[in-house]
């Protein structure tokens, strides 16, 4: 296999080589994973208290060096040991379960070391809020390069992820450079919009996927006939579904082909392929709004992809990892198949000859990354040279 398998449980690497795709330094993770290597032992689930205990540890020093750059007027250095202090904070955090002492507290700080990391490094982002039905869904907006109307793509998150880790792919910065804008969403049952304001999973994508649209169409730098769609993981059924249900998107592509996640989930209660974070179904009631399994199943019934994908009707990627370890590769074949009313489908597997084969290319995320972004150039009208 391809991650960084420092420890002996797969859920403790992969967030270790997401941490390390997403802009952390060697030395740093060494720092932070050598004194819990032994905590590893017990499982992915007991030693997750000491493993915030050093990744905050070492977000809190890096905030301390990043004042003595400020302090000294030298604020690009310390926007970027910030950066690396709020991807640190995220990481220590996620890893915990849900209402584990100092998670909230740990979050709020990452978020305020993420926004003064914007602001001195005046980094292109910026922090909008797209409202909902009910609440608002918080979102990073980063703008292409040039002059406009420029393409823009709806980039969601996975089961667990947020919109910083979607920044930290790095694919707006890739994007942009060829001139296509992107908001990367806390969709409901993640990042801000589950921890501030409790609203969970909606499964129906294209209803919170249909207000980023409405958002952007009042943008006077947006060309509102070129808006793209796309997610990671388990924005691998979000981003179809919404493709198929929502007109105005031009074209799409997922970062991993979660196309029968219901079936995943009884798969995984017979402990069948690897979980994507500790206290897994702890996560997963709480991402639903769940009381227990029986409920959680009951509201995760629509997250099936069969018989949907023929309502695609616009250009339309799959990416896949050829040995990822949480999501058969097979969805990624039924995924492409049933995309028969799509002028354009194209099924791309990441195998050993290049890399990027692990659950959403956590073992390389640049061939990814750039393979999406040269796939809306080409569908949406941007520069791919």
């Amino acid at each position: 296999m391809a991650l960084f398998e420092y420890f002996p449980n797969y859920i403790w690497n992969l967030s270790v080589s997401i941490a390390m795709e997403s802009g952390a330094q060697i030395g740093e993770i060494i720092d932070m994973c050598q004194p819990i290597k032994d905590a590893a032992a017990g499982g992915a689930d007991a030693g997750t208290p000491a493993f915030m205990k050093q990744w905050a540890a070492m977000g809190d020093k890096l905030v301390e060096l990043a004042a003595e750059d400020e302090a000294k007027g030298r604020l690009i250095s310390a926007s970027n040991k910030l950066e690396r202090a709020a991807l640190y904070l995220i990481t220590a955090e996620r890893m915990q379960g849900h209402g584990h002492p100092g998670r909230q507290e740990t979050y709020a700080k990452a978020l305020a070391t993420f926004e003064k990391s914007t602001k001195l490094g005046k980094i292109n982002r910026e922090r909008v809020e797209i409202p909902l039905g009910e609440g608002f869904m918080p979102a990073l907006y980063t703008k292409a390069e040039g002059e406009g109307p420029h393409p823009v793509v709806v980039y969601c998150n996975g089961l667990d992820s947020c919109k910083e880790l979607l920044y930290w792919s790095r694919l707006p910065e890739a994007l942009a450079r060829r001139g296509i804008s992107t908001l990367c969403v806390d969709q409901p049952g993640s990042g801000e919009t589950l921890r501030l304001q409790g609203l969970p999973v909606d499964p129906h994508s294209e209803h919170w996927a249909s207000k980023a649209v409405d958002w952007l169409e009042a943008r006077p730098e947006v060309d509102p006939k070129r808006i793209g769609m796309t997610g990671i993981s388990l924005g691998g059924h979000f981003a179809p579904r919404a493709v198929a249900y929502e007109p105005r998107f031009a074209s799409g592509a997922c970062w991993g082909a979660n196309h029968n996640w219901l079936e995943v989930q009884h798969k995984r209660m017979k402990r069948e392929g690897e979980n994507p974070v500790p206290h897994y179904w702890a996560h997963v009631f709480w991402a639903f709004g769940a009381s227990d399994m029986d409920d959680f199943l009951a509201r995760a019934e629509g997250m099936n992809l069969n018989g949907h994908m023929d309502g695609v009707k616009v250009p339309f990627l799959v990416t896949h990892g050829a040995q990822d370890r949480q999501i058969s590769v097979d969805y990624a074949h039924d995924c492409y198949d049933q995309l028969v009313n799509s002028p354009r489908r194209e099924l791309k597997i990441f195998t050993a000859r290049e890399g990027g084969v692990e659950h959403v290319g956590a073992d390389n995320m640049a061939y990814g990354r750039e393979y999406i972004a040269d796939w809306f150039a080409e569908t949406l009208g941007g520069n791919v040279a």
